[in-house]
């Protein structure tokens, strides 16, 4: 049995899709009725005593130490690669942590309802998942009867599991990773990336992933500013500060 101990929180993006409320606010920092889309992993994180964390800031980076005033022993780290590259710079600039044995990595824009989907404790390397039945575009996963993913789709399809922003890695797989990620970011210059790309289909056949099933309930997605308006209404007539 593994144990994380450590978290890398990926918050670099624009999120250009919560515009107009992301021209003046980071969105792993947007309130979702009154708390920080952030804070509900941190909180969930540290719920399960998983302490050491690592927050990968990109877009209005500066806008992020707000976050040591409530969680002094949390550690930034700037991605200046962010307007450039795809998400894999922001493991990139992490990849140090990757050597600090087990670990989650997960992306800073959920809004979790249920901290139990952090619980620290694991098997074996894999993506937290939602069954679907129904068609999807997003990430899908095919998982065999022994619990391991044999296959995912960039495309989604129908019926499969639904690859969510949180996953765990043991020491030995952390440390393929970061093999893998140096390989791609400095050799092969595919800095286009996912960094989920380098395990489910740059290099596949090197992991033998699990997973962890969640209910749907356990996570507010927020995609778009609909939905931040559908959670949140006080949205609805949201006027940027920044224009």
């Amino acid at each position: 049995m593994h144990t994380v101990k450590h978290a890398i929180i990926m918050a670099a993006g624009k999120g250009e899709r919560l515009n107009p409320v992301t021209l003046d606010t980071p969105k792993p920092l947007v309130k979702v009725n009154g708390v920080r889309m952030i804070d509900t992993s941190i909180d969930a994180l540290h719920a399960n005593g998983i302490n050491d964390i690592y927050i990968v800031t990109g877009y209005m980076m500066e806008e992020f130490s707000v976050l040591l005033e409530k969680y002094p022993d949390l550690h930034l780290i700037p991605n200046h690669y962010y307007t450039e590259y795809n998400n894999i710079s922001s493991l990139y600039v992490a990849k140090d942590v990757l050597d600090l044995g087990d670990l989650m990595i997960l992306d800073g824009d959920l809004v979790i309802s249920n901290p139990d989907i952090f619980r620290p404790e694991f098997e074996r390397s894999g993506y937290n998942t939602i069954w679907t039945e129904e068609k999807t575009d997003e990430w899908l996963m095919q998982i065999d009867d022994s619990g391991t993913v044999t296959s995912c789709s960039r495309t989604g399809g129908n019926k499969g599991w639904i690859l969510l922003g949180i996953s765990r890695w043991t020491a030995e797989d952390a440390a393929k990773l970061k093999k893998y990620l140096e390989y791609e970011f400095d050799q092969a210059e595919n800095r286009h990336l996912y960094w989920d790309d380098i395990v489910m289909f740059q290099h596949f056949d090197r992991f033998s992933l699990g997973y962890r099933e969640m209910k749907r309930s356990d996570v507010v997605e927020i995609d778009s500013y609909e939905e931040l308006v559908a959670a949140d209404p006080t949205y609805r007539d949201y006027k940027p500060h920044t224009v």
